[in-house]
């Protein structure tokens, strides 16, 4: 209950914000039981959640919010059963393998399909947040996703319930034949009263159910409660399947009980796959494009239009997933189809392209077979709602109609009048999402934070539920009713079904303990708005000056809930390795944005003191996956320094923040005396880091771990070798022998502190690289350029470090100089920090700076054609005749984020090395992180998730390739592992 934690769980992905009277985290049905008996007892209700990716607000309530995503999460049984094929199809005796999995609700989607790959199964519902939607979610919200149109929807996947009603006992709903049924009527429980309540209910409103429910063909309708499935079911239509109360119970919001376990029907995964991605000039022609596609035997056909790709273009990670566009579309279908034969695949995407094509319907049809081509263009499909999303200050148009479905023949005509309820209020919208069967997600974008806005949602809410009540639709397909939808269900359904619907609740939850207010009852959709009319944006100094965002006040508002950071390390990516490594609340990147949104609404400039914020902030590793991977691209390591600097200003800078964030005050200067005189004493200096007192003053001083041995300086640093010996180096004759008509490009490296004093090695190869084809660069001296200090919060040392760094390279920057980098963090810092760290006199020469800078793998690869023998052999090594060397990357987090590694594997490989890049997340070290005593163990929890792993099965004679300073120290000191910086490995293969 303590304030900090309530914060955390006010919001989920939807418009509301309403603090919970506390939160709960249980492990088991008896914890579930107890919770219910304590609620009914006390008088307080119960939120259900788990990922907490609701958009209908589902997951926000008064009252005490049970989380199951952090201890309610195994699989408990997955079994495969050959069955004939008959029994599932009406043709064919071919067997066909079919399973059934039993998860407790905090189950991730993705985690479970993992485990049953192996079986070569899987669960068929496919949302766009399965790498962290769980099955507790999806039965809640009956969730369905992009391949709803061959697999449905969640209720038809699930076989049993394991459930704890609402005096706190439990009950399994799952199928049962008509004389169960009437014996499960006799029974004196409250399990037995549900049997009697809902099948007398049925009984005596069959014809109003019938008569007003979405009509039959759409296959995603989730308005009200699923009453009409039941009356689908015997003993209600003789020969239907058998009654099944679980079905019931998707779609019910955790509002009729709490699910404790589930079973679920597994199905068989496809054994081949393949897209055609039809592109269009307007939207009506997708649409009508939809309707032919579903005769062809797909599996899905998702829509996006120009507001999603368009969006794209602006994330760092998406923009690498734009390949497949063709020009620049206004609307474009995703249709997957799947089976056995890839030629028969092949050709009946052909056949349907050659069709769309005769009927005018698009200017281009890709097809695509690749599996990483396939992934990637569903990887943009499922960032879609996040990017949209997370436009700036648009971010906060809310999600109230997004979610409406309509047969799939009615969606062209549907889809205009749509249109027309938006130009009557002069609102332009988003029209993406499940063609297929008849779903689009509609995001008008209008401002709830003035009266005016409010009241053009409520009307254009209401205009939309009169007009899917005309075509027979549903209010949602698959978000769910919510506190957002409910207020409408009377429009859609009629006034005669709200009692029949409020009679399903207090057959089931008398007493009103389950999340109240979800489907019926709502209070008005406009209360608890996360952006209201109340909403102040705070206007708040700050040291960068947020020109992304176009102000700190838009980037506290930038997280849109959608929980991209959730996702566990076996889903790939990097965002959060603190979350991976605690599965805490507070330590993903949500959870933190909302924290700085409430409390600098809430308290303006004193929120700098925040000690909540400060605890959750505290594992943030400030990777810059959140820049990237984030769908709204929340840039959570500025945001922390920014905070630290605020913090720092109001507490003053501990020993440690000094220590760890002002390194070019405590290393000697590059040249003269101090650099000779630490050369000299190295071996001393080296020896008091790591003996046991020493370890000891660094432990009681800087909190350094004890475990965490500090780097060893050089007996000589690179620039006084430099100075030494290689400036002495007739450097007149170029190995390469570059052409006269080719000069040499004007390059200046950048030695950075740490390598400079701790790893020269790489400077050497690098400065040997360059000479090797032709490149004598200037090195202009070791300086600091502000890395450790921004991430120390030290803001305004870092601010002068970037003023000074900006002059002193304009002079090189003006004479056309590109600037080239080894460490990757201080490198980027160049080209993301500086532009919003500077100020605006020299902004202009910030952006120079950073049009011109360039990781090393970059720069080599932008002058690949200066080595010899490319492609070939290694490059200029006369070691043709040799193996070629096998090499693993390990990317940098901020190289990640903001670059990619794509340049350094294509370096790597067409200079000859077999290159395997590692799906790893973050290291785990991250700088200082890694050295301190309080966070040593999320350290090494944070590598052992995927990095220590990955390296564990690769053989010893492999080449270990990190760029990063931390991330090769990280691996010696969990592994006892050499790994090298690419400087180093293409030094020791290339040159003589």
């Amino acid at each position: 209950t303590d304030t900090l934690t309530r914060r955390l769980y006010a919001t989920d992905a939807s418009i509301y914000e309403e603090l919970p009277q506390g939160v709960c985290f249980p492990s088991s049905a008896e914890d579930l039981k107890e919770l219910v008996r304590k609620a009914a007892g006390e008088g307080f209700s119960i939120v259900p959640r788990s990922a907490g990716t609701s958009l209908a607000g589902q997951t926000t309530g008064s009252g005490v919010v049970v989380d199951v995503s952090r201890y309610m999460t195994k699989i408990l049984s997955i079994e495969s059963v050959d069955r004939k094929r008959e029994e599932f199809v009406t043709e064919g005796e071919t067997q066909i393998s079919r399973g059934m999995a039993r998860v407790q609700p905090g189950v991730i989607r993705d985690t479970l399909n993992r485990e049953a790959a192996q079986y070569r199964l899987q669960f068929g519902p496919d949302t766009s947040t399965t790498n962290r939607c769980m099955i507790g979610g999806m039965i809640g919200n009956n969730s369905s996703g992009s391949y709803s149109v061959k697999y449905q929807t969640t209720r038809e996947h699930t076989l049993e319930v394991r459930a704890i009603l609402s005096d706190g006992s439990e009950a399994t709903f799952g199928p049962i034949t008509p004389n169960e049924l009437h014996q499960k009527k006799q029974e004196s429980t409250l399990e037995g009263a549900i049997y009697r309540g809902m099948n007398d209910l049925l009984e005596e409103h069959r014809n109003l159910i019938q008569k007003t429910y979405p009509h039959p063909e759409i296959l995603r309708r989730n308005t009200g409660y699923a009453l009409d499935k039941l009356l689908e079911m015997e003993p209600f239509t003789p020969g239907g399947p058998p009654f099944n109360l679980s079905a019931l119970l998707c779609g019910s919001e955790g509002t009729l009980a709490l699910t404790a376990e589930a079973t679920l029907q597994l199905v068989p995964l496809p054994s081949e796959k393949i897209l055609l991605i039809p592109q269009f000039e307007n939207l009506q022609q997708a649409l009508i494009a939809t309707r032919e596609a579903v005769r062809w035997d797909i599996s899905a056909a998702e829509l996006l239009d120009y507001h999603v790709l368009d969006a794209t273009k602006g994330n760092i990670e998406q923009k690498r997933n734009r390949f497949f566009l063709e020009g620049d579309p206004k609307s474009l279908l995703i249709i997957q189809m799947e089976g056995e034969d890839p030629n028969e695949l092949l050709d009946r995407a052909e056949t349907l392209a050659t069709h769309l094509k005769s009927s005018d319907l698009g200017y281009a049809h890709p097809i695509l077979t690749d599996p990483t081509a396939m992934k990637r263009v569903w990887d943009l499909r499922k960032a879609g709602l996040g990017l949209l999303m997370g436009l700036g200050s648009e971010s906060r148009s809310p999600s109230f109609v997004e979610d409406t479905a309509v047969r799939v023949e009615d969606l062209p005509a549907y889809a205009a009048d749509f249109q027309r309820i938006l130009d009557r209020h002069g609102l332009s919208c988003v029209f993406y999402a499940h063609a297929s069967v008849g779903e689009l997600h509609l995001r008008p974008i209008l401002d709830t934070t003035t009266e005016s806005g409010v009241q053009r949602m409520k009307t254009v809410a209401r205009e939309v539920a009169e007009l899917v009540k005309q075509y027979r639709g549903s209010l949602s397909g698959e978000h769910g009713d919510g506190r957002v939808r409910a207020p409408f269900i009377e429009t859609v359904l009629g006034s005669d079904m709200i009692p029949v619907l409020r009679r399903v609740k207090q057959i089931w939850d008398p007493h009103n303990l389950f999340n109240p207010g979800k489907i019926v009852d709502p209070l008005p959709m406009e209360q608890n708005l996360r952006y209201s009319p109340a909403y102040k944006a705070p206007n708040i100094p700050t040291t960068f000056h947020w020109r992304d965002t176009k102000g700190f006040d838009n980037a506290l508002s930038q997280c849109n809930g959608a929980g991209v950071c959730r996702k566990l390390a076996a889903s790939g990516g990097t965002m959060c390795p603190s979350y991976h490594a605690t599965l805490e609340e507070k330590d993903n990147t949500r959870g933190r944005a909302n924290l700085f949104r409430q409390l600098f609404e809430g308290e303006g400039t004193q929120a700098f003191q925040s000690q909540e914020l400060k605890e959750a902030l505290d594992l943030c590793l400030s990777c810059k996956a959140c820049k990237s991977e984030c769908p709204a691209s929340v840039d959570m390591a500025r945001m922390k320094a920014e905070f630290i600097h605020g913090w720092h200003q109001a507490n003053g800078r501990s020993l440690a923040d000094r220590f760890f964030g002002q390194p070019d005050k405590l290393y000697p200067s590059a040249s003269g005396f101090s650099s000779r005189l630490a050369a000299q004493l190295a071996p001393v200096v080296n020896a008091i880091n790591h003996s046991t007192v020493g370890k000891k003053v660094f432990s009681g001083l800087m909190g350094v771990d004890p475990r965490r041995p500090l780097p060893s300086f050089s007996k000589t640093p690179f620039y006084q070798h430099y100075l030494d010996t290689l400036c002495d180096q007739d450097t007149t004759q170029s190995p390469s022998k570059p052409s006269a008509e080719s000069p040499a490009p004007k390059t200046l490296l950048l030695v950075d502190i740490f390598t400079n004093h701790h790893e020269p090695k790489i400077a050497v190869s690098a400065l040997n690289l360059l000479r090797h084809i032709g490149i004598e660069p200037v090195i202009p001296g070791i300086f600091p350029t502000g890395r450790p200090q921004i991430s120390r919060g030290l803001l305004g040392e870092a601010k002068s470090i970037c003023h000074q760094t900006i002059r002193r390279l304009k002079p090189y920057i003006e004479r056309g100089y590109s600037v080239v980098g080894l460490e990757p963090s201080e490198l980027l810092t160049l080209r993301d920090e500086y532009l919003d760290l500077c100020d605006e006199a020299l902004r202009a020469d910030a952006e120079a700076l950073a049009a011109q800078s360039f990781l090393l793998e970059e720069f080599l690869l932008r002058h690949i054609e200066r080595f010899e023998h490319v492609p070939g052999s290694l490059a200029a090594s006369g070691t043709s005749d040799k193996d070629s060397p096998h090499v693993v990357v390990h990317g940098h987090c901020h190289t990640k984020a903001l670059v990619g590694n794509a340049p350094l594997i294509e370096l790597l490989q067409r200079l000859g090395l077999t290159v395997t890049e590692l799906q790893t997340g973050c290291c785990g070290m991250a700088g200082s992180f890694g050295y301190e005593k309080s966070k040593y163990d999320v350290s090494m929890t944070i590598a052992e998730q995927t990095l220590f792993p990955a390296l564990r099965n690769t053989p010893e004679s492999t080449r270990v390739c990190a760029p990063g300073f931390s991330c090769r120290h990280q691996i010696h000191d969990g592994l006892s592992r050499q790994a090298d910086h690419p400087a180093t490995i293409l030094a020791e293969a290339i040159l003589p």
